[in-house]
This record gives structure tokens, sequence and C-alpha cells, in this order.
């Protein structure tokens, strides 16, 4: 298969095979095991921010004024996802509702959860795919990240797809939710893809944008749903496994 549809397709498959656990587990997953899961998909998103976009989108640059396009691209990331944040009725796993109010129903509002949550993670392949057709990358790194988000995904499509079926729905419906959430992340990027090969320049702000859009959803989700009520240490756990693992996928793969 084509590397550069391979490294888009990948983070979709972890979703779907994540969303598969709704066929073998029971209604509620254990509140340890979602902490642990939960702090796993956080690290591997902070070391992939780290080592595969923002330090990349630095060494980009040359002298003092490579520090430019890395902030002005991590800032408005977070700003981006602050606003879609605000503007979209959403529902998080731990059942707090955001956003402005709608008669949207649970799932409706738990899938646009994970669509906002997995759009940027779909930013961050596309991107590293551009920059290495661009410019001084290589496809393997973008494979990597293509992996180390596919991997953080299948506990989070079992985190999206658990909930829709203790909601009420069926098995095979919850399935479905959980997996076609992650179709956004191709389609993310794809189109990030696309403005950053056409656009001359872009590319340091693109890596640090999709960077920018990851730690906000880690920042604002993850971080406090894993590290409320009893046994946040095992949250922590699931960091450190989570971006030692992705730390190691970058630097053997990348």
């Amino acid at each position: 298969m084509n590397p550069v549809l391979t490294a888009l397709l990948i983070p979709l498959l972890g979703t779907a095979l994540g969303s598969a656990f709704v066929f073998f587990m029971k209604k509620d997953m254990p509140a340890l095991l979602q902490k642990v899961l939960l702090g796993f998909a956080s690290g591997v998103m902070v070391a992939a921010s780290v080592w595969s976009l923002i330090i990349p989108s630095i060494e980009m640059g040359e002298g003092t004024s490579a520090i430019i396009p890395p902030t002005v691209g991590l800032l408005a990331g977070f700003a981006f996802l602050l606003l879609i944040d605000y503007i979209t009725p959403h529902i998080h796993a731990s059942g707090e509702a955001e956003g402005p109010e709608s008669h949207l129903s649970r799932t409706a509002k738990l899938a646009l959860a994970v669509t906002i949550h997995n759009f940027p993670e779909g930013m961050a392949v596309g991107v590293a795919i551009a920059g290495a057709l661009t410019a001084d990358f290589n496809m393997a790194g973008a494979l990597a990240l293509s992996l180390g988000i596919a991997i953080q995904n299948a506990p989070e499509g079992a985190i999206i797809s658990m909930p829709l079926r203790a909601a009420g729905n069926s098995r095979w419906k919850s399935f479905l939710i959980g997996a076609l959430s992650g179709v956004v992340e191709p389609l993310g990027g794809a189109l990030v893809l696309m403005l950053a090969t056409s656009i001359l320049g872009i590319m340091p702000y693109m890596l640090a944008f999709a960077a920018g859009a990851m730690l906000y959803v880690v920042v604002e989700e993850l971080v406090p749903e894993y590290s409320q009520g009893k046994h946040s240490n095992i949250g922590t756990i699931g960091f450190a496994l989570g971006f030692a693992l992705m730390m190691v996928l970058d630097v053997v793969l990348g």
C-alpha cells in the first residue's frame, strides 16, 4: 500500500480495534482501567507533540528567529481547539457536558467530543507526511507518529464505545459510532497535507499548530478525567508508559 495512505489510515484502524472491545466487555469499563488508558493516551500525545512536531518545527528555522513559527503555531493550535470546544455541544466520557445548549442526543454529543479529540491527531499525521514529502523529514518518522497515535487510539476507542453501550445503545451501534469517530483523522490529515504541501513556508507553523491542538486535548480533557477521584496515580503511571513508548518509537523509527 502507498506509504502516505498507510500513514493516514493506521490511526483509524487503531480506533476501530479499540471500539471492538465493546463486544468482549460488560457495559461499564472498570474505573482503574479507564484511568490508566486515559493516562497512556495523554503520554503518547505529549511525547508526539514534543519529539515529532515541536522540535522539528524549531529545527526548520535558523538563529533566534527559529522560535517564532513554533510559538505562533503552538498558540494558534490551542486557540483553535479552544474555539471548537466552546462552540460545539459535546459530552466527555466522564459525563460532563460542555459547549452551548442543544437538542442533540447524548450519543451525538459523545460522538462530537471524540471528533474534537481526534481531529488534531489527524492533523499531526498529515503534517508529518507533508514534512516527509517536502522537507528534510523521512516517511519512517511519519509512520512512527501514525503508529503511536494508533496505539493510543485503541484504548480511546474502548473509552468511547463502552459509555455508548452503557447509555443503552446496542453493541454494534456502539462499535460503529466509536469506529466512525476515527474517520475524522484521515480526513483531517489529508486536509492538512494538502495545505502544508501547497503553501511555501507554512510547514513549521503547521507542525506547531498540530502540537498545540493535541496538547490542548491533553490538558483540557484527558488529564482532568484521569486525575479526578481515587487512584489518580494509576493514570500517572499510564502517562509515563505512553510517553516512554512514543519516545522510543520516534527515536527508533524516526
